[in-house]
């Protein structure tokens, strides 16, 4: 992503800055690439589930075994489910960049930081709202 200089960013109707086009298509780009590598990882995590297995119940003869894809099946269970809420993160900030919101603070309204978005493009919250929603 391109460091932005902020005199450069153009003001709407409501005074709210915007990104210029030349900013938000690579991050656009970026983040559909993410989205798709994201979507993989997920379809791969699900297949791995050893209660995906369609011979597990036929092939469960010992404890330790059983143990074994209960453990598998919670591990696979958290990275799907981790995969899931950065999918869906991932998706609002397209929307936001579709509707012209994209590094605009939901809970302050303020721009958020440019570093801040470099480091984390899907960003809804500037630093210090972050912060204050952590705690």
């Amino acid at each position: 992503m391109t460091k932005v200089d902020k005199k450069k960013l153009k003001k709407s109707k409501t005074a709210t800055p915007v990104f210029p086009e030349s900013v938000l298509k690579p991050v656009s780009n970026f983040l559909i690439a993410r989205l798709h590598t994201l979507e993989k990882s997920k379809k791969k995590i699900i297949k791995e589930d050893p209660f995906m297995d369609v011979n597990r119940g036929s092939d469960n003869a010992a404890s330790d075994i059983e143990a074994d894809e209960q453990f598998g099946h919670a591990r696979t269970s958290a990275i799907s489910k981790e995969l899931g809420k950065s999918i869906i993160n991932i998706r609002k900030a397209l929307a936001r960049i579709k509707v012209g919101k994209y590094g605009i603070c939901e809970e302050c309204g303020q721009m958020i930081d440019t570093a801040r978005l470099m480091a984390v493009p899907e960003a809804k919250f500037c630093a210090s709202c972050a912060a204050k929603l952590e705690k």
